[in-house]
């Protein structure tokens, strides 16, 4: 059987049956759970921003919009540093940003707000019952009622149209546990592993996520029939994909859905994720990305959504197997004919990043990133193209709001907030939510601009410089070159509540932060120049823009810091053994040390074999110049203080990278520390942990950059 075939025959695999499950009266009087963890008072003294003031923030979801277009509903997550965790909580408010009301008063967590019963009803999810349920509420916030009584927790969900079924996201057991191979040992904790990708992300695969279609009276929810019963897929796809990648035709017959049909071995040598096409009435489903030869891709195709007039289907679509940051293009499906086209691939040399369609369903809106910062762009079905906002901010979605759009911000100066967009060029842009304006009152901000130097090929780099508050040319300040991880993921105006460059800027660096080989919003050539380079162009890059600013007047060139995380952690230990004493220091979270023991130890082997042109054995001219460049090849030369950081739950790029770069230093008399968060993955995700991170950094920074000793 082909490949094509083999696809096609498990694209029939779908649910027929009736998964059994059991519906449960879990229900729970929330309010007798306590404390609530809301919106901070928090007082800074000093006027600097600080780790404690970072958590403090608010930081603003996902939103929708009332049928009506009157009102907006959006979540806010906020977090308690004593209590070491977060409270979701949802908000409402008018489509011009006024009457603002929190409608969470509980402890439970209450997430993916949705429009039901003609707006009458606010769909979430609430684990207020002791388990993720489907619930129901006035916009007002009363008269809340349980929907699903599941006995797995409800991940996600996505009701028909007419509202008749519920697409409910659940986990369903996929691996035989120990206990379930051997009873007689219950207690063991081994884990009898035959094949890759038995660990993903952060989790050991032992589930996946499938799609259940259930039943809704307008009462109550059916547990529902898992579409993908029988296969080990995931759908939505794992680590971060959610509801986004299911969607509904307009007639509540069929159902897209994008999913990557594979499991071990070929799972993780592969990125070829296709739309598939359910339809409910005759139980069959089709590969939409693989309808033809002809027209059959094999790289990520995801995010379908269905136009307003019900006849395309758009998704993003990216062209080759393997390649993770392939160029991110906008599909456009006629149904009826199934005649596909790529309308962004020529007019928008970068990548798609979100997508809605327009009311009319002729030209969808979009954003994505052009030199450092995230726009919104219109583009009509033929691939004209037209840029709707400008400055340096990040737009991070984008939806109608009637005949405006609905947007989210955020930049180097301040976290997400929602704006509403007059949807033309040149339009009216009004900020609707001021979530952190107690917490910016108190704080002085750097200033942000770009700066622009020749590389070694004589190629014009971009890049952000953010000075210390109270910037004084007159001075001398450390600085910092942050690198980028990705390594394909853009430094634009980003706002991180990790790797802040305000909180860094607060503590007097001035941070630059370029746009180096490698990165989107320079064109394809420009992003895909990295793979296969990793110790090339892209470093030269890094050190044209620490070298160009250090020849200004108020960069103390004797004082200067080396920083990054993944990719950037690499980049950090790469240039501890190259940088010709460039720096005072090195902070390296997360990074690779070792190439060839990441080749063999990361779970998603596709980005390895592109990136470094295949494993260590396949000698060849990529792999020979990848693996050379591996930075434990360079620890002899190693002179300067270095800071490993790493999560214990990291199965991208294992623990066991920082502890042998920091073992290798320590053993060559170099001064070094280790920190190490037992329970964090590739992030750092627990307030304390995130303050004992902040807290890290900046006392090293300051005793071997600033020497303060």
């Amino acid at each position: 059987m082909n490949r094509l075939s083999a696809i096609m025959t498990v694209a029939l695999i779908t649910g027929a049956t009736i998964t059994s499950c059991t519906q449960t009266d879990n229900s729970s009087n929330c309010s007798e759970q306590a404390p609530v963890i809301s919106k901070s008072d928090i007082k800074i003294e000093g006027g600097r921003m600080t780790p404690e003031a970072l958590w403090a923030m608010g930081r603003i979801g996902a939103l929708t919009v009332s049928p009506d277009g009157s009102k907006i509903v959006y979540s806010i997550s906020y977090y308690d540093i004593k209590q070491n965790k977060g409270h979701h909580t949802l908000h409402i408010m008018d489509a011009d940003g006024g009457n603002k009301q929190i409608l969470t008063t509980t402890a439970a967590n209450e997430t993916g707000a949705a429009w039901i019963k003609g707006g009458s009803k606010i769909a979430f999810m609430s684990n207020c019952s002791g388990s993720n349920q489907v619930w129901e509420m006035n916009p007002d916030g009363t008269e809340r009622k349980q929907l699903s009584s599941d006995e797995k927790d409800i991940e996600g969900f996505l009701f028909s149209p007419d509202e008749n079924k519920v697409i409910l996201v659940k986990r369903v057991k996929i691996k035989e546990s120990t206990a379930d191979l051997h009873p007689d040992l219950a207690l063991s904790d081994g884990k009898v592993i035959n094949d890759l990708m038995y660990k993903h992300w952060d989790e050991w695969i032992t589930d996946a996520p499938h799609p259940f279609i259930a039943e809704f009276d307008g009462n109550k929810i059916t547990c529902g029939i898992d579409m993908l019963e029988g296969t080990t897929f995931d759908c939505p796809n794992r680590p971060f994909s959610g509801t986004e990648q299911l969607a509904w035709s307009n007639d509540s017959k069929k159902i897209a859905y994008s999913c990557n049909k594979k499991s071990g071995a070929e799972y993780t040598i592969s990125t070829d994720t296709d739309i598939y096409l359910y339809d409910i009435e005759n139980n069959s489903t089709s590969n939409l990305c693989k309808l033809n030869e002809k027209q059959a891709n094999y790289g990520y195709d995801t995010t379908p959504t269905f136009s307003p007039n019900g006849k395309y289907i758009a998704w993003q679509s990216m062209k080759r197997d393997g390649y993770e940051s392939d160029q991110n293009r906008l599909c456009i499906m006629d149904i009826a004919t199934g005649k596909q086209k790529y309308i962004s691939e020529k007019p928008f040399d970068s990548n798609v990043d979100t997508y809605c369609w327009s009311n009319d369903s002729k030209s969808l809106y979009f954003t994505g990133v052009w030199h450092g910062a995230s726009m919104i762009y219109n583009i009509d079905l033929e691939g004209n193209l037209t840029k709707l906002t400008d400055g340096d901010y990040d737009y991070t979605s984008v939806a109608l709001l009637g005949d405006k759009l609905i947007a989210t911000r955020q930049s180097m100066y301040e976290a997400t907030e929602i704006y509403t967009i007059e949807a033309n060029a040149g339009a009216t842009i009004t900020q609707i939510t001021n979530e952190n304006k107690h917490i910016y009152d108190q704080i002085e901000r750097g200033k942000v601009e770009a700066r622009w130097c020749k590389t070694t090929d004589g190629k014009e780099l971009h890049s952000w410089v953010i000075y210390p508050p109270h910037f004084d040319p007159t001075k001398k300040y450390p600085t910092l070159l942050f690198c980028e991880g990705g390594p394909q993921s853009p430094v634009s105006q980003f706002w991180s509540y990790r790797w802040n460059f305000q909180m860094m800027a607060a503590n007097d660096y001035i941070i630059i932060a370029p746009n180096r080989r490698g990165l989107p919003g320079f064109g394809l050539k420009w992003n895909e120049q990295i793979s296969g380079d990793y110790g090339g162009q892209c470093m030269r890059d890094l050190f044209c823009a620490i070298d160009d600013i250090a020849k200004e007047p108020y960069v103390d060139k004797e004082r200067l810091g080396c920083v990054g995380a993944s990719f950037g952690g690499f980049t950090a230990m790469w240039m501890a053994g190259n940088h010709n004493k460039r720096f005072k220091a090195f902070i390296a979270h997360d990074g690779f040390f070792n190439m060839e023991q990441q080749y063999y130890e990361t779970e998603e082997s596709w980005f390895a074999n592109w990136d470094l042109g295949g494993a260590p054995y396949e000698k060849n001219a990529k792999t020979l110049h990848s693996y050379a460049n591996s930075p434990h090849k360079f620890v002899e030369k190693w002179d300067t203080p270095i800071l490993l950081i790493h999560g214990d739950r990291d199965y991208r790029i294992l623990s066991s990278q920082s502890m042998a770069a920091f073992n290798a230093a320590r053993l060559r008399g170099i001064p070094a520390q280790l920190l190490l968060f037992p329970e964090e993955n590739h992030w750092v995700l627990k307030p304390q942990n995130g303050i004992l991170w902040q807290r890290t950094f900046f006392a090293w920074l300051d005793k071997w950059v600033k020497g303060n000793k």
